[in-house]
């Protein structure tokens, strides 16, 4: 689950070069059952990449009582700060980075217990509280749609779809 920070990372259409979640297909799990079934399934990858921002992940360690709440713990692939309504984008929103590359906002990433079990291996007892602490703070899973390399402190311009 653990993330591993970079000073910056090349994406293709598969998503961040060399990341698990890379690929253009995936196999269906949980979140989809209702349309797939069978577990498994290959589907198109919509959730190639982790976004998460700085002011909700500051949010979220708040309420668990913790000092600070590294996005590594939480398998956090791209951190945006001065977005501290990020969870709440609408799909079909476009991040479009200095250097290029933009990345096509799926959906929120709902809270899972795989960030829980990371926090409880640092804080005994703290990890227990992530799913709830991090409700509506979860961030969101995003698609490459433009292929290209995002660098630390890059600046990204937000562009929302019509309602």
């Amino acid at each position: 689950m653990r993330s591993v920070s970079s000073e910056r990372i090349t994406l293709d259409y598969a998503g961040i070069v060399g990341d698990s979640h890379s690929g253009l297909t995936r196999p269906s799990c949980s979140r989809v059952t209702a349309i797939y079934p069978v577990r498994g399934t290959p589907i198109r990858n919509t959730r190639q990449i982790s976004l998460l921002s700085v002011e909700e992940l500051a949010e979220t360690a708040r309420i668990l009582g913790l000092p600070v709440l590294p996005p590594e713990w939480v398998g956090a692939n791209l951190i945006l700060e001065g977005f501290a309504g990020l969870t709440a984008l609408p799909p079909a929103s476009r991040l479009a980075f200095e250097g290029g590359a933009v990345l096509t906002v799926d959906v929120e990433n709902a809270p899972c217990n795989y960030p829980a079990r990371e926090i409880e291996i640092e804080h005994p007892g703290m990890g227990k509280g992530y799913k709830a602490a991090a409700k509506g703070r979860r961030g969101l899973t995003a698609w490459v749609e433009r292929e290209g390399e995002i660098r630390l402190g890059e600046t990204v311009r937000l562009h929302k779809p019509p309602h």
